[in-house]
């Protein structure tokens, strides 16, 4: 059965508006946290600096939440209108973490507007208490999120009846299904790698220009230190994460290896493609693959030809599964090795190092966070196709029938185009008038 003519623009649309977004969710999660840490140092040791970087965190953080809240308000209509097959079938379940998601979006906007107005009009701690609760809204919206997305992957919480009607849902087991808490955790310490290292990044950039003053010094330890402590957990926990995937999504574990064929000892494949069935051009590791999945050479993994045929991903969905996959577990290394290098110096000498190669180095990994990031919810997303709901709901099933998706995708498209840009242009002027003492720029 061929697929709706709408199934490729409004996949593509997802695609686009999730990767958008998905970028804004760091800076709600772990941006704010960053700036609890300066503003705490700031109140606790006198350090005008940290109270200075905090303040002008926040202003960020807001812009942030902004375009966020636009870029999210975006999404959850593209839910009904791209998508009615999923909602309409079994919005019961899967809508109840967006119901969760939306208190706890309503919290962090009241908080943000108070902490953001506190400024030199609450006590010290008070204003500084009035901001925790907009990174524990953060956290709890983005797990929100995480628990509707791996119920997608692991649908539990629902009694149907002979028609494949929802007629009962148990909401425990819907938020916290299966997925949720390797999924959950993931994207925790995911936010706080991209928040620490963008930002990082940012103040390495500055530094390498020659502005090593202590603004730019304590603005990078802050935000490295965190990504630091956080990046070796993250690799623990993607282990973690990619054997409890064999375990529970075997589909989704075939296509992450690229594996035609059950079989044991299979080796661990990096790079290549699947081409006809067979991987060409990838480097092998003998037995990695079983060894990393169940500790043995001898571990059976199921391929794809343990799926139906006409469930079956085709081949280009699973070299997209495969080299975001490698290019999330390459950079994740390639960041954990940076990590490692600050903390060796730091160890030795109680200094960041000064060589320019670091400094590049950091500026680089705050891209490679956010190219980390995507390419793991490439794997999530795409890793469960043909699927909207596993096992329960065919993509293009799910997808809306009628009208032409393509001009739904290209407003979209402007939106958020728009939204960046005008994001990117009041950013540029706040740095400017940081940078130049002017009439209406921050107190000292």
């Amino acid at each position: 059965m061929p697929d709706p003519a709408q199934v490729l623009p409004a996949r593509e649309q997802m695609a686009f508006t999730l990767g958008f977004h998905i970028i804004l969710v760091p800076f709600g999660v772990a941006f704010t946290f960053l700036m609890l840490i300066a503003n705490y140092r700031g109140l606790r040791r006198g350090d005008a600096t940290a109270l200075l970087l905090a303040e002008r965190w926040s202003k960020v953080a807001a812009v942030l939440f902004a375009v966020g809240a636009v870029s999210g308000t975006v999404l959850s209509f593209e839910l009904g209108l791209l998508w009615p097959g999923l909602m309409g079938r079994y919005g019961a379940a899967y809508g109840l973490p967006f119901g969760v998601e939306g208190i706890f979006f309503f919290l962090e906007a009241i908080f943000v507007a108070i902490y953001i107005y506190g400024w030199k009009r609450l006590s010290p701690w008070a204003h500084f208490w009035s901001g925790v609760p907009v990174t524990v809204a953060g956290l709890g919206g983005t797990l929100s999120v995480v628990a509707a997305n791996a119920w997608m992957n692991q649908p539990a919480g629902i009694t149907l009846d002979h028609s494949g009607q929802v007629v009962d849902v148990d909401p425990w087991r819907v938020f916290f299904n299966g997925a949720f808490w390797y999924e959950a955790i993931h994207m925790f310490l995911a936010a706080y790698v991209v928040a620490g290292f963008v930002v990082a990044g940012v103040y390495a950039t500055g530094m390498r220009k020659g502005r090593r003053d202590a603004y730019h010094r304590l603005g990078f330890l802050i935000a490295f230190w965190t990504a630091a402590v956080a990046m070796p957990i993250q690799i623990y926990v993607g282990d973690v994460a990619a054997r409890a995937v064999f375990d529970r999504e075997p589909a989704k574990f075939a296509a992450i290896e690229a594996l035609p064929h059950t079989s044991t000892n299979v080796p661990e494949t990096l790079g290549g493609v699947l081409i006809d069935g067979q991987v060409k051009a990838g480097l092998k590791i003998p037995d990695g693959a079983s060894l990393l999945a169940g500790f043995s050479p001898g571990t059976k993994i199921d391929g794809l030809d343990a799926i139906p045929v006409d469930v079956r991903p085709a081949d280009r969905l699973v070299n997209t599964v495969h080299l975001s996959f490698d290019a999330m577990v390459g950079i994740g290394f390639a960041l954990l090795a940076l990590a490692l290098w600050f903390a060796l110096h730091w160890w030795f000498r109680r200094d960041l190092p000064r060589t320019k190669w670091f400094l590049r180095a950091c500026a680089v990994a705050g891209a490679l966070s956010v190219v980390c990031l995507e390419c793991g919810w490439v794997v999530t997303e795409v890793g469960r196709q043909p699927w909207t709901v596993h096992g329960l709901l065919l993509t293009r099933d799910a997808v809306t029938t009628s009208g032409n998706v393509w001009w739904f995708f290209t407003g979209a498209l402007i939106i958020y185009l728009a939204v960046g840009a005008a994001a990117v242009f009041v950013l540029k002027g706040m740095r400017r008038r940081w940078s130049t003492p002017v009439p209406y720029g921050p107190r000292s």
